[in-house]
């Protein structure tokens, strides 16, 4: 998975945030929602070349349930905003 500048504007106002840091601090303050979760992991997979959408998300069998798709979307964020290795 990977975020584009495209996908995390799009990510702000389907989340409705007012700034990609409002966006992280939701995750980081673990305050976000399931479907927060989907629309993190569906941009991130877009990013990275999948055709899916949500719905398509929503249907599939996350391996860990929703607790692994906690720490994908965690990983995905560290990846994205953390520091360069």
């Amino acid at each position: 998975m990977r975020l584009s500048l495209g996908s995390l504007a799009a990510l702000e106002a389907k989340m409705n945030e007012d700034s990609l840091m409002s966006l992280v601090e939701r995750f980081e303050k673990g305050e976000f929602k399931t479907m927060d979760l989907i629309t993190l992991l569906t941009a991130g997979l877009n990013g990275a070349g999948w055709q899916g959408d949500a719905d398509d998300l929503l249907a599939a069998e996350i391996d860990g349930g929703p607790l692994g798709a906690a720490r994908a979307a965690g990983a995905l964020l560290s990846v994205t905003f953390g520091a360069p290795v």
